[in-house]
């Protein structure tokens, strides 16, 4: 599974991922959220509507997954169940995020255990952008200090991960969707994880 925050090439490595090793690929699809705009222009009013829509879309998603073909040898998605908890705790207040807690409760989320998972980081200055060079329309709002907020909140959840098998992934200098090479050195890196906390840190090349 690969997650980092916003901006940083989630789907597009998990696209690359799913490809190469001839997997089934479940993505986050932000895009059918109708509330994520609205969050994104004034985030107090459409917080708990987002968050909530997010929870319900990922636990039908794994539903689905548990559901399906159990001997499927690989998939990769671009997101991980752990992920809602954290954008909760970042995007409500205190009485939104004890409501959230309890639908999360009772929806008794089956989460799979995963073989990997791939932690992309990158500065804010270059995930801003990425996010203005792909131009999505529902993100033209996004505040610099949202997306400062929330890398930090996946440094602090990832330093503490001992859930499954991490790669942490210095994914500023890298381009593994337009640049084979990148990919290719990455995709090596990734085949010899086994176990434990493992770092790719590739440096730029100097032409």
């Amino acid at each position: 599974m690969v997650e980092g925050p916003i901006g940083v090439g989630k789907t597009t490595l998990a696209r690359r991922l799913a490809e190469s090793f001839g997997s089934e690929l479940l993505l986050e699809g932000a895009e059918d959220n109708p509330f994520l705009e609205r969050f994104y222009r004034d985030p107090r009013s459409a917080a708990l509507q987002t968050q909530l829509f997010f929870l319900f879309q990922r636990a039908r998603q794994l539903k689905e997954l548990r559901q399906g073909d159990m001997f499927q040898p690989v998939r990769v998605a671009d997101f991980i169940m752990e992920k809602d908890r954290l954008f909760a705790r970042l995007t409500l207040d205190e009485e939104e995020y004890k409501l959230y807690e309890q639908v999360y409760a009772h929806l008794a989320v089956d989460v799979p255990q995963p073989d990997l998972v791939i932690y992309l980081q990158a500065p804010v200055d270059v995930l801003l952008r990425r996010i203005a060079r792909r131009g999505r329309d529902y993100e033209r709002h996004m505040d610099r200090r949202y997306l400062e907020r929330l890398a930090e909140s996946y440094m602090r959840f990832f330093h503490d991960y001992t859930a499954s098998p991490l790669l942490i992934v210095n994914a500023a200098e890298i381009d593994f969707a337009g640049n084979d090479d990148d990919y290719r050195l990455l995709l090596e890196r990734i085949r010899r994880v086994r176990s434990g906390r493992h770092y790719f840190n590739p440096a730029p090349l100097n032409l």
